[in-house]
């Protein structure tokens, strides 16, 4: 099943994905006296509901309800409008490894973005006026379904709620910063301005539920920009794998329904390609297999 945000007559609603048309799950769910919940208005309501698990089991009926609208004939929004915590793992593709000339870490390297970076499919990736070297990274998110801590790699499978679309857009120029201000204090890398400026996690086109993808690390990921390939990889050269990743993190941190971990990037970045860099006007568009394309627009931020 996929599900998306989307807007309708002004209003965000939730939809069933089907033959290229969203089935409005409120609207159907009402005129077919379905057990939904009226108060779940998001899928980040659904998945905190444990409410999912029924919509599957109606799926059938809400997609062949009438009044099914175009994909293409309304705006979608990123599937999890409010997450709590939008993780990251750093060189996670034996390929990105090796065009970075690292040997492959031996423990995975989380970090983190906020709120301010989400936006959703057709959104612009801001070019920022305190950055010049804007840069790409699709990878496979993975989206919490049920809450858990110390979550054990056999287990962590059931915590899963499914799958999108991510591009990790980074910021070169202050990612690999060695320097403050003052030129004279030598911190390392700058991971948090260099990953966390406004509009750099585009999420989407919607949320494919896991049932869906039964192997995540067998699926062909790709990027564009403005048509030209960039990246090729497939999911299974990624080094940690999704059940790992899970573990590691849930050590210490309790995940919670709406959740993102965006599980690394494979070669073919611009900073280690000789670019060029992202630039106003470009389109980016990622793919990976049994889930869709995220296409957004490259816009300079203005005054």
């Amino acid at each position: 099943m996929k599900l998306a945000h989307y807007i309708k007559n002004g209003e965000v609603k939730v939809g069933i994905v089907k033959n290229g048309f969203l089935f409005d799950v409120r609207e159907a769910s009402e005129r077919l006296a379905l057990p939904i919940r009226k108060d779940l208005l998001t899928i980040d309501q659904l998945l905190s509901a444990g409410a999912i698990s029924s919509l599957q089991q109606v799926e059938e009926k809400v997609t062949g309800a009438p009044n099914g609208v175009p994909v293409e004939s309304v705006k979608l929004l990123s599937p999890i409008q409010n997450p709590e915590k939008i993780l990251l793992i750093a060189i996670n593709y034996h390929s990105h490894s090796r065009e970075q000339s690292m040997e492959p870490p031996t423990a995975p390297y989380v970090f983190a973005k906020f709120r301010n970076a989400l936006i959703g499919p057709g959104d612009p990736i801001l070019i920022p006026k305190v950055s010049k070297n804007v840069d790409w990274e699709v990878e496979l998110a993975v989206i919490i379904g049920r809450a858990g801590k110390y979550i054990a790699r056999e287990d962590s499978i059931n915590h899963v709620a499914g799958y999108a679309i991510s591009n990790d857009v980074s910021f070169r120029d202050f990612q690999y910063s060695t320097k403050l201000p003052d030129g004279k204090t030598t911190l390392g890398l700058n991971w948090m301005k260099g990953k966390g400026l406004d509009s750099s996690f585009p999420l989407g086109p919607w949320l494919v539920t896991k049932d869906e993808i039964p192997n995540p690390h067998a699926l062909e990921i790709s990027l564009s920009v403005n048509g030209k390939r960039k990246q090729q990889s497939n999911t299974s050269d990624m080094i940690f794998k999704i059940e790992s990743l899970i573990e590691y993190i849930s050590a210490g941190i309790t995940l919670k329904p709406g959740d993102v971990i965006s599980t690394g990037t494979p070669e073919g970045v611009a900073a280690t390609t000789n670019g060029p860099f992202l630039k106003d006007g470009d389109i980016v568009e990622g793919s990976i297999d049994r889930i869709g394309t995220l296409s957004n627009p490259v816009k300079a931020e203005s005054d």
